[in-house]
């Protein structure tokens, strides 16, 4: 698991930090859902896989210092499917959950996500967990073509995104893991910046 998420970012401007960052702002926000003990470790573990896809989109589209003109954005979104071909190949229960969450992670609550235009409660829960965690780690982290948000406007964001982008329940239960996930940041950021000084 631990190699095939990185693999996903190999070409990526991502840090190599992001998908465990990310993964456990998962399994917090699982956690308050109240997912019993070895789905909150699936999660964890399946959640660093959501961007495998990733290794199949040409390192020009991954690394451009910009946003990505309609074309690349199409070869962009082929992530979701790539990354299910790939950990669908496997049936445990672990695998089937990152196959799941690598192909819905991008659908919205309103049906304007990709690849299957899903709405609500058609997306999985796992898949929208990680919509949210993945979009505030996102907004939180330094990108080409911006530079990291404060963490109360990317807090501001999520709450926003409510009922359009994200699950409003998985919303709530992320602000109930707030403290735990401003904690995780904190304790990424700070040891990020040992490794740099």
């Amino acid at each position: 698991m631990v190699m095939l998420g990185e693999a996903g970012h190999y070409n990526d401007t991502d840090t190599g930090s992001h998908v465990w960052r990310m993964a456990s702002y998962c399994a917090e926000i699982a956690r308050a859902c109240a997912w019993p003990a070895d789905k909150l470790e699936a999660m964890e573990l399946a959640s660093v896989m959501h961007d495998v896809g990733k290794i199949g989109i040409p390192g020009s589209i991954l690394r451009k210092p910009g946003k990505l003109d309609p074309e690349e954005w199409k070869t962009m979104e082929t992530h979701t499917t790539i990354g299910y071909s790939i950990l669908s190949k496997s049936n445990t229960p672990l695998f089937e959950m990152a196959a799941t969450v690598a192909l819905y992670h991008h659908e919205k609550c309103n049906g304007t996500g990709y690849p299957k235009g899903l709405k609500g409660d058609e997306i999985p829960e796992s898949a929208a967990i990680v919509a949210v965690a993945d979009v505030f780690d996102a907004l939180t982290m330094v990108r080409p073509y911006k530079e990291p948000w404060p963490v109360d406007r990317a807090i501001e964001e999520i709450r926003k995104g409510a009922g359009t982008h994200f699950s409003p329940y998985i919303v709530e239960r992320f602000f109930k893991s707030i403290d735990s996930i401003i904690q995780i940041k904190q304790a990424w950021d700070d040891k990020e910046n040992a490794a740099d000084g």
